[in-house]
């Protein structure tokens, strides 16, 4: 059995600001403890429906089964800046996805720019309208990316302020994948180190009452 890890590492970052705080130390009080404080949508997470539909559940009321089961990688490591991703990509690399699936979507982005820069928002693939639509007819019950999930979120980059002008439907991803049930996971990295298009998958969020997402610790089973 192989176990790897598609998890991005949280550290303190331009974008998405990690703070600690140490309340106790080693030489005080025997232990080291610190507070920290980071938003629960950076990092490799996943959201709840409350983070996009006002009556949808938050993270503590969604069913473990959602988080864990097979997953069905798609390759799409070939795109480049820019890229959508469109339905017929899918329909040429991800004819192995399936009903019950979660799927990943592999461009390794991460490999071709740094999390850290923001080259890595301003030049990303994204996921086209028509490939959302795919997935749900296939009937997933979860997908998740290795890259910033939606158009428009280069424009916090880009064009700061501009997300706030556009229209809900523009936040394409969720707005399509929520309202047909599917939970979504972002920056699910690594994926250029699984070997097989089809792997046990999991990534647990804490069960925070009536938050709208959480970070996960994800991983891919090999068997």
């Amino acid at each position: 059995m192989k176990i790897v890890d598609l998890t991005l590492t949280i550290r303190d970052q331009w974008r998405w600001p990690v703070k600690l705080e140490t309340v106790a130390t080693h030489e005080k009080d025997y232990f080291l403890e610190r507070y920290m404080s980071f938003r629960p949508h950076s990092f490799t997470h996943v959201d709840a429906p409350l983070h996009f539909l006002p009556d949808g559940a938050s993270i503590d009321k969604v069913p473990l089964e959602k988080f864990y089961g097979e997953a069905a990688i798609i390759d799409l490591s070939h795109l480049g800046e820019n890229a959508g991703v469109s339905a017929a990509e899918l329909e040429k690399h991800g004819q192995h996805t399936g009903a019950g699936d979660i799927a990943l979507i592999r461009t390794d982005w991460p490999l071709k720019y740094d999390y850290m820069t923001k080259d890595f928002w301003s030049k990303a693939p994204y996921m086209e309208r028509d490939a959302c639509e795919w997935l749900v007819e296939r009937k997933v019950k979860a997908w998740g990316g290795d890259f910033p999930c939606d158009y428009l979120l280069r424009y916090e980059v880009t064009e700061p302020g501009r997300v706030a002008q556009l229209p809900r439907e523009d936040h394409t991803t969720h707005f399509i994948f929520f309202q047909a049930g599917v939970i979504q996971f972002e920056y699910i990295v690594n994926q250029h180190l699984l070997t097989r298009n089809r792997v046990n998958f999991m990534a647990l969020p804490l069960p925070i009452e009536g938050l709208d997402g959480s970070p996960v610790r994800a991983v891919a089973i090999e068997e």
